[in-house]
């Protein structure tokens, strides 16, 4: 029952923390047009500073931590990749492009069938 109790305390806070990163970013973005007259580096540095601001308190969400162990997880398995040599992405690109060729000259060839059929059919052929 404890564990319940706190489980309804702990997302009641996080709910609290996002709507609060939501208010920060937000009325960063209305600063940034209300201060139109100021220097646009000026307005940008703030923009960017509330955006780090209200990502660092919805990071301190259980959403923010399910994040950020998400982003570690998918660095560790990138890791784990075999990533092709030179060569084999030059063959590969190669093998590609001379698909695309010769996919592209037949698809040419009988959109020009179809179009000659469809002058023939309609009477514009000469």
């Amino acid at each position: 029952m404890v564990a319940k109790a706190e489980t309804e305390v702990s997302n009641k806070l996080d709910i609290l923390k996002l709507v609060i990163a939501v208010v920060i970013l937000l009325a960063g973005i209305g600063g940034f047009y209300y201060y139109g007259d100021a220097s646009l580096l000026y307005r940008v540095l703030g923009l960017v500073g509330v955006a780090i601001i209200a990502a660092g308190i919805a990071l301190t969400t259980s959403t923010g931590h399910a994040i950020v162990s998400f982003g570690r997880e998918a660095r560790a398995e990138v890791r784990k990749v075999v990533w092709p040599t030179r060569q084999e992405t030059v063959q590969t690109t190669l093998m590609v492009v001379v698909a695309v060729i010769i996919l592209g000259i037949f698809l040419w060839l009988v959109d020009m069938m179809l179009l000659n059929a469809v002058e023939i059919l309609t009477g514009q052929g000469g």
